[in-house]
């Protein structure tokens, strides 16, 4: 068995602990970073990390896209879809154009969603604090 660092271990544990609710706005938080990280490599016209950036952005939008429960969350989860689907749609048009306009809109996008979620987390107590 691999032995891991005591950075390694501290993030593995807070992803094998963290509340459902917790884990979503980790996968916020993860689609947020790698459009940061995307936009500085069109900045510095460095095409092929960006390409990398997208598609990790993209993959964490699947990965949110197959925690919704559209039997239980009816239209809002619908509704969810869709944003994650039209993200999904900019951010390969970012890729396919090497601009970062796409990328804003995203990012905007996804920090209102983040911002909402968090607020019903401390609205049920969830400690949605980071």
């Amino acid at each position: 068995m691999m032995k891991l660092s005591g950075y390694q271990a501290y993030q593995r544990n807070k992803y094998e602990t963290a509340s459902p609710h917790k884990l979503i706005l980790l996968l916020y938080d993860g689609v947020l970073t790698n459009i940061h990280h995307a936009r500085d490599a069109l900045n510095r016209k460095d095409h092929t990390v960006a390409h990398k950036h997208m598609l990790k952005a993209q993959d964490v939008l699947y990965e949110l896209m197959s925690c919704l429960n559209e039997e239980l969350g009816g239209d809002i989860a619908r509704n969810l879809k869709n944003i994650y689907l039209y993200c999904i749609q900019q951010l390969t048009q970012a890729n396919l154009r090497k601009t970062a306009e796409q990328l804003d809109e995203v990012e905007n996008l996804i920090n209102q969603l983040r911002s909402a979620w968090a607020e019903i987390g401390k609205d049920v107590g969830l400690g949605a604090r980071t």
